[in-house]
């Protein structure tokens, strides 16, 4: 999996076994009708092995609605989208063999050296072509219909301006760094990261519980939130261990299972957001007390006697939590970025009532800022992702507007979080993770400075994409989608994050940070535009997994430059040494 997999990579070479007509076909005997091969991968991921399908193909890229394809075709888009007035751009292989709209799910991997891409398209694919200018062309006609399937207008570089932004457009559009020292800057590891699957330290089965979601403690505690309540779990070295304790939720009508848990004041209390069936903000927060297991408060959201919901909280910073008298936190909903103060029922310090966007020339995909998710930094600044993948950072000074807004790739944010120095972002999206260099130098005094304080403009290195490789994708289960991406788990100015992980259906997924951010790391070597890691490490379960987070860096093992890994499914706890 990733560059550690075990699976068979290689497409068959001499006699292509064409599996469609049974029958083996030498390379002189083949019709030099199409531009490709066709491959398809069967047989799973560990043993599994590529065959031919067709010796002789042209991909083609069909435009619903348009010239150029035949009626059976149109019969099958028709099916696969209907209802749908939009143009669509789809991809055809073959007579029957492949037909997908062409959108960030293919979850295509190019590879120039050997003029090949893979993809996934109910099930997964490769193609090589006989030639290199059929290769590029392919590539580039796929990356055309990529760019007007997300953003409804043709790849030009006028219209990248108008969907980046005229600052953004090279190192979002084409992938060029204006300053590529961000990612020279880093250090290779010293040592290269051991090969082989993660060593499973410890595992908790949840008997008659089904675990939703970790919360982890930087002190001696950690939580499994379920249906009924939370189990206590003990920080160990090897990872978390069970108390055989459970404290259950309230019995007040209504009450739903939190949607987000957040430990504060030193760890002594713990914060629960929970909407109301089917809603997706909450009209109150339950203060709840870990040593007496009840709940000691219900704080309302609201301002000037109007109630407000919240779809998310978190701390105000990275280290809030370990602090037994910070009082506020943040809250966020659609278009509201709020700073709560416990000391005041109705305390708002500071709110963004209806920001103004910095980025005045760009598509707008729909009204207001339609924020989804946020993480703040050591010293507090806030990074928000919203529904149409932009990322707008906040300085601790003014929440009224904000200091940078990346753009992103056309694919809502999800989920993010940022390093504990503020220079690094990773934003989640369904089917990859971007990460973010906050880092810029200033064209006029040629200093060091950070997208939080100021706008970064077009002096910012090109973002940098972690994916699953298709095989891997198709692997991890139905709708293979990444969720809560998050760095390693750091709360002081001098240590750094190591790993990056992510949730993907059955696979918990780790990338090495300091290589992901190295310039001249392998999987950069012969990419164009934004490039792309398939690096990774995999923690494989039966099961899907509900969530995967580190634990605090004060739980380094001896055998192990990074803390455990805490993965839970629904019916299980593992703890494993990376």
């Amino acid at each position: 999996m990733g560059q550690n997999q075990s699976q068979d990579n290689n497409l068959p070479e001499g006699e292509d076994y064409d599996e469609e007509r049974d029958v083996t076909v030498t390379p002189e005997k083949q019709a030099p009708v199409g531009t490709a091969k066709l491959y398809q991968h069967t047989g799973g991921v560990q043993t599994g092995k590529w065959a031919l399908v067709n010796p002789s193909v042209t991909p083609r890229f069909l435009l619903e609605g348009g010239e150029g394809s035949d009626e059976e075709e149109e019969d099958e888009r028709e099916e696969e989208e209907a209802g749908s007035g939009d143009r669509v751009w789809y991809l055809a292989v073959g007579k029957r063999e492949v037909l997908a709209a062409v959108s960030n799910e293919l979850n295509l991997q190019s590879n120039p050296q050997q003029k090949r891409v893979d993809f996934v398209a109910n099930g997964v694919w490769a193609l090589r072509f006989k030639e290199e200018a059929d290769y590029k062309e392919f590539v580039a006609e796929y990356e055309a219909a990529l760019f007007e399937n997300n953003y409804g207008m043709e790849l030009t570089t006028e219209n990248q301006a108008k969907v980046f932004g005229q600052d953004y457009a090279l190192a979002f559009g084409k992938g060029q760094d204006a300053d590529e020292m961000m990612f020279d800057a880093e250090e290779e590891p010293s040592t290269p990261p051991p090969q082989g699957r993660l060593r499973e330290t410890r595992t908790n089965s949840t008997p008659g519980r089904t675990a939703q979601m970790l919360t982890m403690g930087a002190m001696g505690k950690s939580y499994v939130l379920h249906s009924g309540g939370l189990d206590v779990f003990r920080n160990m070295r090897e990872g978390i261990d069970s108390d055989d304790i459970t404290i259950k939720y309230p019995t007040t009508p209504g009450y739903m299972t939190p949607r987000k848990a957040m430990l504060m004041r030193g760890e002594t209390n713990m914060m629960l957001l929970s909407p109301q069936q089917g809603a997706l903000q909450a009209s109150s927060v339950h203060q709840l007390d870990i040593e007496s297991g009840k709940v000691v408060a219900e704080w309302k959201f609201a301002k000037d006697g109007v109630d407000i919901g919240m779809r998310d909280i978190t701390n105000d910073t990275k280290a809030a939590q370990l602090d037994s008298s910070r009082a506020t936190f943040m809250g966020l909903d659609d278009n509201r970025l709020v700073r709560w103060d416990m000391r005041d029922r109705n305390g708002i310090v500071q709110e963004i009532a209806s920001p103004t966007l910095n980025w005045s020339e760009g598509h707008q995909f729909s009204r207001g800022t339609n924020f989804n998710c946020m993480a703040t930094t050591g010293d507090g600044f806030v990074a928000v992702g919203s529904v149409d993948g932009k990322v707008r950072l906040y300085g601790t000074t003014s929440m009224r507007q904000a200091k940078t807004a990346f753009p992103g790739l056309g694919s809502p944010v999800t989920s993010i979080d940022v390093t504990y120095d503020g220079r690094w972002i990773l934003a989640t999206t369904d089917t990859y993770l971007m990460l973010i260099s906050t880092i810029y130098r200033d064209k006029k005094d040629g200093r060091e400075k950070n997208a939080f304080q100021g706008r970064a403009g077009s002096q910012i290195a090109a973002p940098r994409l972690l994916k699953l490789n298709p095989v891997d994708a198709h692997a991890a289960g139905p709708g293979h989608k990444f969720r809560n991406g998050q760095f390693s788990w750091v709360t002081e100015a001098d240590a750094q994050e190591r790993n990056l992980v992510a949730t993907v259906g059955q696979y918990s997924v780790v990338w090495n940070f300091r290589r992901v951010k190295q310039s001249g790391h392998e999987c950069y070597a012969h990419q164009t535009g934004v490039k792309t890691c398939y690096c990774y490490k995999i923690v494989p379960k039966t099961e899907s997994i509900v969530d995967s987070k580190f634990m605090h860096d004060s739980f380094l093992g001896a055998a192990s430059p990074e803390a455990p890994l805490v993965v839970a499914t629904p019916a299980q706890v593992s703890s494993f040494n990376v």
